[in-house]
């Protein structure tokens, strides 16, 4: 039911909010639980319904290689003595993920001086994970797994008008979500194993970027 409702949310987005005023491009340094910090890059459209309301959608794209601790702990417990060494868990929990949060928000602003403003803003929305992980069995070969979670979003940030055209901003946010899937596998022993899978991407965010209005 989830995924249906991911789904839905993502092809519908575009449609609710395909006339928009301003664009906006995003860069900066997330840093969720499960991976650790890293380069997030987003896009937001807004349409504003007075000076200082505005409504809109967003997509970032953060992307990560590390080493899963959460999962190694658990192949640990599982498997204190795998064959192959004390560093086998290690190569098995090597993962890669693209996190693509697609969220609607909301956001107000106030002027606090000439050409500045500040703003509040919050979002809900959907998680989209593309993971590539290694083979319990043979950590050599890659394998490949999505994982879907909804998540919701709150930042605060301050504006520069450069004109009346364009503005640049700088944003702290928290997000949060944690996309998660079980998966079954069998080892070289033939004793079957599961592992969840939960990628806590909450975390806070910070951000500087360019909006111009059309």
């Amino acid at each position: 039911m989830k995924k249906l409702f991911v789904l839905f949310f993502i092809l519908s987005v575009p449609c609710l909010f395909a006339q928009v005023n301003t664009a906006a491009v995003k860069l900066g340094i997330f840093s969720p639980s499960a991976t650790g910090g890293g380069f997030i890059i987003g896009y937001e459209g807004s349409h504003f319904v007075d000076k200082n309301f505005s409504f809109g959608w967003s997509i970032d794209w953060f992307h990560k290689n590390y080493v899963d601790k959460t999962l190694v702990n658990d192949l640990n417990q599982q498997d204190p003595n795998p064959i192959g060494g004390g560093q086998i868990n290690e190569l098995r929990a090597k993962t890669n993920i693209h996190d693509f949060p697609l969220m609607i928000h909301l956001s107000g602003k106030t002027p606090v001086a000439p050409y500045t403003q500040v703003y509040l803003t919050a979002g809900i929305g959907a998680e989209v994970l593309l993971i590539n992980y290694n083979d319990y069995v043979d950590p050599t070969k890659d394998e490949f797994q999505t994982a879907f979670d909804l998540n919701w979003r709150i930042g605060i940030g301050g504006i520069y008008e450069l004109s009346r055209q364009a503005d640049v901003f700088a944003e702290l946010a928290y997000h949060s979500s944690t996309p998660s899937w079980t998966y079954e596998t069998t080892d070289a022993l033939g004793v079957k194993r599961t592992f969840e899978r939960v990628f806590d991407m909450s975390g806070v965010m910070f951000r500087v970027g360019f909006r111009f209005y059309y």
